[in-house]
């Protein structure tokens, strides 16, 4: 597709979203039920120009960051909360080169204007990497051969480019992590579908198989050790997980419309609305956390920018699990069912426990920034 995304879009990314999400809702069972991506949702979403939300104006796109984009992925959420984490997964990658573009002049815009030109969908396996990464770049003539198995890359069947990485034993510097972009229909490419989940059925968050893919010197984006804190996962801190949480947020808000729903269906009774106010006193506490997220994301991007959104992230899961929770027990047998809606968002709410950074790994952070320690420093 070569049209540029100025000539197929109204100003607003809201009221072109809007416009997409009755026919989201409508076949978001079908996806659950089946676990087939959601590809009729994913070329909707290019044909609308919102591959490029997160693009800056002045590159051709909506210039949407993580603030922006958060109101717009709560409502996709509501709608087809697949299409909307999927949705989340590519965004989040645009939007931390749009951050470095305007922010450190970093030479992506040749990138950021193929994603508005062409509504190219980018995909990442940096959840399933972090700082270890994973995979083996082996040095050859002219670059490196790329062995690497990637799992958990969402949106993978409508997917353009893979940002990846894996790891180079060098002799000098020691085991060091390469980043470099993919091309999915490269033939040392094989996507293995491998995703059947609990819950958020919809996002083809298959595994990838790269097996002897050519990476020459010229295109390795960025270089840093294995296994310790470097600039660039600040910057993913501090712009993908409130941008991924907000996707969480917008499934749970449904999930509690629903329940309310099914309350109301039923007189009213003390114990009935002491869980109902349990339940809006949980919701409320996601909400608040996912606020202070997207304050510091505001912010610049180190060491106190990323413990201030993980301790957001994890007392944000903690709410959304118990607002799950006071949900079923508000719509009693109703929300066992599967012919209903609240099943289905219980599962896929379920996802926000699996995102970087886990409660112990995010608690050591909270913990040396409370002593004053260095992130990688060593203790004993």
């Amino acid at each position: 597709m070569n049209t540029t995304v100025t000539q197929i879009r109204e100003p607003d990314a809201f009221a072109r979203l809007e416009a997409l999400l009755p026919h989201f809702a409508a076949r978001a069972a079908h996806h659950d039920r089946t676990d087939e991506f959601v590809g009729e949702n994913f070329a909707a979403l290019r044909e609308a120009g919102l591959m490029s939300a997160a693009v800056p104006r002045e590159l051709g796109g909506d210039g949407l960051d993580a603030r922006g984009l958060s109101p717009l992925l709560g409502l996709m959420a509501r709608a087809c909360s697949s299409t909307a984490l999927a949705y989340a997964m590519h965004s989040h990658v645009v939007a931390l080169a749009a951050w470095r573009w305007r922010h450190q002049q970093a030479p992506v815009e040749p990138m950021l204007r193929r994603v508005a030109q062409e509504q190219i969908t980018l995909i990442s396996s940096g959840g399933s990497d972090w700082l270890e990464s994973s995979g083996i770049a082996r040095r050859v003539d002219g670059g490196f051969a790329i062995e690497a198995v990637k799992g958990f890359a969402s949106g993978l069947p409508a997917g353009t480019l893979l940002n990846t990485s894996a790891v180079y034993d060098d002799p000098e510097a020691g085991p060091t992590v390469l980043h470099f972009m993919v091309p999915l229909s490269d033939p040392h490419v094989t996507i293995e579908p491998t995703w059947q989940a609990m819950g958020m059925r919809g996002t083809g968050s298959h595994q990838v198989r790269i097996a002897g893919f050519f990476l020459p010197d010229g295109a390795v984006a960025g270089r840093r050790p294995r296994g310790l804190w470097h600039p660039l996962f600040h910057m993913v801190s501090m712009i993908a997980i409130p941008i991924i949480y907000a996707v969480y947020l917008g499934v749970a808000e449904g999930l509690r419309d629903e329940a309310l729903a099914a309350a109301k269906r039923r007189p009213a009774t003390r114990a009935q609305i002491q869980l109902l106010g349990s339940l809006e006193t949980e919701l409320a506490a996601a909400r608040f956390a996912h606020a202070d997220m997207l304050f510091a994301s505001g912010g610049q991007p180190g060491p106190a920018t990323t413990n201030r959104v993980f301790l957001g992230r994890t007392n944000m899961v903690r709410a959304l699990m118990a607002t799950a929770e006071r949900a079923f027990d508000v719509a009693h047998g109703a929300a066992y069912m599967r012919t209903g809606p609240i099943e289905r968002l219980f599962r896929d709410l379920q996802a926000a426990r699996f995102h970087p950074l886990q409660p112990h790994l995010q608690q050591e952070i909270a913990g040396r920034m409370a002593l004053g320690l260095d992130l990688d420093s060593p203790v004993s």
